[in-house]
């Protein structure tokens, strides 16, 4: 049975979700399908030794790409196994190794899903987890934090850049926190690399979780920031045949590994001229938003977020309603990890949006091929949908025969 992939014209704006793989990427990668087909582990001819030397190559590529040395780079399948690696690794070494009697960690309330659900289970299991507050802008909480810490406490996972909304959080002052308390700190910064530049050492991070997908690259490598000095100390999840330094055991996909490489070679090359391009068309597409559309709101801190991720209210009309309304837009209301959940948003909600207004929130994701044409075909859609929308919402009505919302009791 043959199937026809091809989808015609679209303008996707869901980067945050996942990315295309830049033709270059994919390039690089053929030939480790094809002739050059060989086990990195393997050490005894001349098909492993070229893959081995395509794996070292795309690791010094991520780590010059980090600012990071490459021994501190554990290949796993994605951002979310890293996550996972990172967090049980820490207190799994504190709970089997050190003996730790009582295990802390602390979190955020607007973690990837990955986080949360790792979290979960470890409540589960007697392990005392802290989720911080955000305030209405979804920065965390740094007095809380610091005064979260007790001798207990052995890990922080703070995020970089919030998946949902672009929020940058101060990985510095976090890292100094932690770093004057001896707590390991693990930064998920995934929506981060190729969009802002960190510090891996001056921001104390001693753990990070990066995804190849989200900086076009191929899906299903990811990578785990390990930090050599001081030594961090982690319990193996994955036991195997003791590659990527015993934290993480299975036979390499090299393509993969060449192409998240690659991915991270161009974006290294290409970051200043595409974060300014990309700002360019972030600001022409919220002066559109909130210039033609009555009560568009911008979700989270308009300074202290990345230009390729916007998170917009329309208030009284469904968010879902307004991207099926949307022809050939590619959009989506938030995570894709939670897109099968009809919940709304716990990122929204930790901030403090007004339910209403979360219900109405859509996201956009502007990134490497995205063009202005593109930005002014939904300037140009999105208020006819909407407008076209609110003509049929009771809550529009109700607004404009000034309901106050916040009195209503809803059943």
């Amino acid at each position: 049975m043959s199937h026809n992939y091809s989808l015609g014209k679209y303008v996707y704006l869901d980067s945050p979700a996942t990315t295309q793989c830049d033709p270059r990427v994919t390039e690089k990668m053929v030939p480790f399908f094809q002739e050059l087909y060989g086990n990195a582990h393997s050490k005894n001819h001349a098909y492993g030794w070229a893959a081995e030397e395509a794996v070292d190559i795309a690791r010094m590529h991520i780590a010059d790409f980090l600012g990071v040395d490459d021994r501190e780079i554990i290949f796993t399948s994605g951002a979310t196994e890293a996550n996972i690696i990172a967090i049980r690794g820490i207190v799994d070494y504190h709970r089997y190794k050190a003996k730790t009697p009582q295990i802390h960690v602390i979190t955020s309330s607007i973690e990837h899903k990955s986080i949360h659900a790792c979290c979960e289970q470890l409540e589960e299991e007697g392990v005392r987890v802290t989720y911080l507050p955000v305030d209405k802008n979804g920065l965390v909480a740094l007095d809380q934090l610091a005064n979260e810490i007790t001798n207990q406490t052995v890990l922080v996972s703070i995020m970089a850049v919030n998946n949902e909304i672009g929020v940058i959080q101060p990985l510095q002052r976090i890292g100094e926190i932690c770093a004057k308390s001896g707590v390991v700190f693990h930064s998920d910064v995934t929506q981060a690399v190729g969009k802002l530049k960190i510090d891996f050492n001056g921001s104390n991070i001693s753990l990070a979780s990066l995804s190849s997908h989200k900086i076009y690259g191929p899906k299903g490598i990811g990578a785990l920031f390990v930090k050599r000095r001081p030594v961090v100390r982690l319990r193996s999840i994955f036991p195997g045949g003791g590659q990527e330094r015993g934290i993480r055991g299975g036979t390499l996909p090299v393509p993969l590994c060449v192409g998240f490489g690659e991915a991270c070679r161009i974006s290294s090359q290409e970051f200043p001229d595409e974060f300014q391009r990309i700002s360019s068309l972030s600001e022409r597409l919220a002066a559109g938003i909130l210039g033609n559309i009555p009560l568009a709101k911008l979700n989270g801190e308009k300074i202290s977020k990345v230009p390729h991720i916007s998170n917009f209210a329309f208030p009284y009309v469904e968010g879902e309603s307004i991207i099926m309304g949307l022809e050939n837009i590619c959009l989506s209301t938030g995570s894709a990890c939670s897109s099968t959940s009809l919940n709304p948003s716990h990122v929204l909600q930790a901030m403090a949006v007004d339910e209403y207004a979360i219900q109405s929130s859509v996201r956009f994701g502007i990134h490497r091929f995205t063009t202005p044409e593109d930005i002014d075909i939904v300037l140009e859609k999105l208020p006819v949908v909407i407008e076209k929308l609110r003509g049929m919402s009771p809550l529009w009505d109700m607004y404009q025969e000034g309901v106050d919302f916040n009195e209503v009791k809803w059943m």
